[in-house]
């Protein structure tokens, strides 16, 4: 088993082109041609990881969070970051980050910390648009339908439970060949009509280079006509942070000791208990204070999540429940999440769970 054969099954689950354009998600340190002995799941790798993984005979550790967010100038081991580096190369571990695409992914993150506090009825937060473009191409009429399928079998006109979707009308074309041309059809310096296509069909951004590609090598002109144009379209089941509801309405003070309880925190700050009752929930694994205000749009009656600055807590205005309940408790069963995409889809190779707390916050 090649560490590529996980990334990719992964990358199937949470595309790379998901995650926030800061983002470091990815094969970090690495040979995607390497063999897998042994996996290790963490939600930050740290120097004890990394010792963890060489007692466990683990040289692949699939983290959370990157371990390289920022560039390096140095690694000479003065930060703990260069000397997870240096020691993962030394000891042949490759690293790989899974982080904020399988945070915008519906059965990712977020979907986790729902199931843990029993929420139903849940939705994408904040739905992402601009992953769909649309190809437009002209085309000699008599090659029109080769060339649609050539485009179709490369992942155009796929979405949701639809493939094969395309449009097309009948025109005319018309151009001139100019010296040094090589027209597939007509005379240089003459002007030539010919009965075209125009072909109209979306893809899902991760397919553009295959699928132009596939446009030239198919074409049947020297210089093929074509326009690429980005989509608004809302993707419902991508994008930031998660909103359901608990199954009966349940009191503010008893919401917050469950919420303590489920997911597992020593301390929650929160805002004036301002609801009587709870039922629409809001989440956010890590920092999630740029949706508050798409909880309270949703008319969410809490929102939980972590890293909330404290004049943040103010912009709650009485209209909603903030629930600051900690990054790594928000996000701690990300672990659970990742083992268990992988030991359903392999069993030639153990997957670990690391048993390393990496919280670097304590609590007195």
């Amino acid at each position: 088993m090649k560490i590529r054969e996980i990334t990719d099954f992964l990358e199937e689950i949470a595309p790379l082109h998901y995650q926030e354009i800061y983002d470091n998600s990815g094969l970090i340190i690495g040979d995607l041609e390497n063999k897998v002995n042994d996996v290790l799941i963490t939600l930050d790798c740290t120097e004890e990881v990394i010792d963890e993984a060489i007692s466990k005979n683990c040289n692949l550790i699939i983290s959370h969070h990157p371990i390289i967010f920022t560039p390096l100038k140095k690694i000479n081991g003065k930060s703990y970051v260069e000397r997870v580096i240096i020691k993962a190369i030394r000891n042949d571990i490759s690293i790989y980050a899974i982080h904020t695409n399988l945070d915008n992914v519906y059965n990712g993150v977020n979907s986790k910390i729902a199931e843990k506090l029993g929420l139903k009825n849940c939705k994408i937060l904040r739905p992402k648009s601009k992953l769909i473009k649309q190809l437009v191409v002209y085309c000699p009429s008599s090659y029109s339908e080769s060339l649609k399928q050539s485009l179709l079998e490369c992942g155009a006109g796929e979405f949701k439970n639809y493939d094969n979707c395309s449009f097309s009308v009948v025109g005319k074309g018309t151009f001139r060949p100019k010296e040094g041309s090589n027209p597939f059809f007509g005379n240089i310096g003459k002007t030539e009509t010919v009965p075209e296509e125009r072909l109209e069909l979306f893809y899902d951004i991760k397919n553009e280079n295959v699928l132009l590609e596939c446009l030239f090598k198919n074409h049947p002109y020297e210089q093929v006509a074509y326009q690429i144009y980005s989509l608004d379209n809302i993707c419902l089941e991508i994008g930031s942070g998660m909103i359901g509801e608990v199954e009966d309405e349940i009191e503010c003070d008893k919401f917050l000791a469950l919420i303590k309880k489920k997911m597992k925190t020593d301390c929650i700050r929160h805002t004036t208990l301002n609801s009587n009752k709870i039922k629409r929930v809001a989440v956010c694994g890590g920092s999630g204070s740029f949706l508050l205000e798409e909880a309270k749009k949703k008319n969410a009656d809490i929102f939980i999540s972590s890293d909330f600055k404290y004049h943040e807590f103010f912009d709650a205005d009485g209209k909603i429940i903030i629930a600051d309940i900690g990054h790594f408790e928000s996000e701690q069963f990300t672990k659970e999440l990742i083992y268990e995409m992988l030991s359903k889809k392999f069993t030639k190779f153990a997957v670990q769970l690391s048993k390393v707390n990496t919280n670097p916050i304590n609590y007195l």
